[in-house]
């Protein structure tokens, strides 16, 4: 058992095994344990994982993103599903030509994704996810999704009106709100055209500024609005934007602006090892789901950005 002495990392490991779920037991020995010898055998085992959460539309469901319950497709699940594939680097091959074959199925007639597709209607789902019977094309769904095909070189017929979908809602963003500002510069930061994403990510930096999305100040985070429909203190923070330093959002916030929310991220790791969720948590066991996941991204970030983690 990880002690309060013991490392981030193995303080986090003792969380994952803890609590969490075969997938994210598995990311997690992928990403930071690295004690298989055979070619390939970390990657196999995340993928072998995930396909459990798989249908025979080419899309996941299952739960995999916690907030939504249920067996059936969806394309949060699915863009969930391409994020875990793109980090074990399995983002290719006919797996995700299936993947792009039931985003083509249940897009729009703009060629852009809803948030919840229609089928979820009497499953579980957060109530702050509300099923419709004619969804809008979403920016925060086909933004991150577009982005990651993009730069995993991906070609596919889905992606030409995606694409376009997506710099029309990139370039039409006056009045936002973090989680459309995170699907925004995921987009931007996997699109080919690097100068136009270049010059739309300077303007939705002087966006983020102007309209105090990211808290820059955590000791001053009363200070920063929480967006409408948020949870009470559902604040996000420069890391939340810059996942990695090679992104576009990096130019947004200063050295010490980036080095003032890198300690307030490592703080927030609770005595259990885990990290906590900021957004409302409706069922028991969705908050518990959550948290392995978070956790591995509040280690991938810190580590992405030079942070001791061992």
């Amino acid at each position: 058992m990880a002690g309060s002495g013991a490392s981030p990392l193995a303080r986090a490991e003792h969380f994952i095994w803890l609590t969490a779920r075969v997938l994210e037991q598995r990311r997690f020995a992928f990403h930071f344990l690295g004690n298989d010898t055979r070619p390939d055998s970390a990657e196999e085992a995340v993928e072998a994982a995930l396909t459990a959460y798989r249908n025979e539309d080419g899309g996941y469901g299952h739960a995999l993103e916690p907030d939504l319950r249920g067996p059936v497709s969806q394309p949060l699940h699915t863009a969930h599903a391409l994020r875990v594939l793109d980090s074990v680097g399995r983002c290719n091959g006919r797996r995700v030509e299936q993947v792009c074959r039931y985003l083509t199925e249940v897009s729009n007639r703009d060629g852009a994704l809803p948030a919840l597709h229609p089928s979820l209607r009497g499953y579980p789902a957060a109530p702050f996810l509300p099923i419709v019977d004619d969804p809008p094309s979403d920016l925060l769904a086909t933004g991150p999704v577009v982005g990651l095909l993009h730069r995993n070189e991906v070609w596919h017929a889905w992606l030409f009106r995606a694409t376009d979908f997506c710099w029309s809602a990139v370039d039409a963003l006056e009045k936002s709100h973090p989680y459309e500002i995170q699907a925004a510069v995921a987009f931007l930061d996997g699109v080919p055209d690097r100068s136009r994403a270049q010059a739309a990510a300077d303007r939705l930096g002087r966006l983020v500024r102007e309209q105090r999305l990211a808290v820059t100040d955590p000791l001053r985070r009363a200070d920063f609005p929480v967006a409408p429909g948020y949870g009470p203190g559902e604040h996000h923070f420069p890391y939340d934007f810059v996942r990695t330093p090679e992104s576009l959002a990096r130019a947004w916030f200063t050295e010490e602006e980036m080095d003032r929310s890198l300690d307030h991220l490592a703080g927030e790791q609770q005595q259990d090892g885990g990290w906590p969720i900021n957004w409302r948590a409706w069922a028991p066991g969705t908050a518990l789901e959550w948290r392995p996941i978070v956790t591995i991204q509040a280690l991938l970030t810190l580590r992405a950005h030079g942070r001791a983690i061992a």
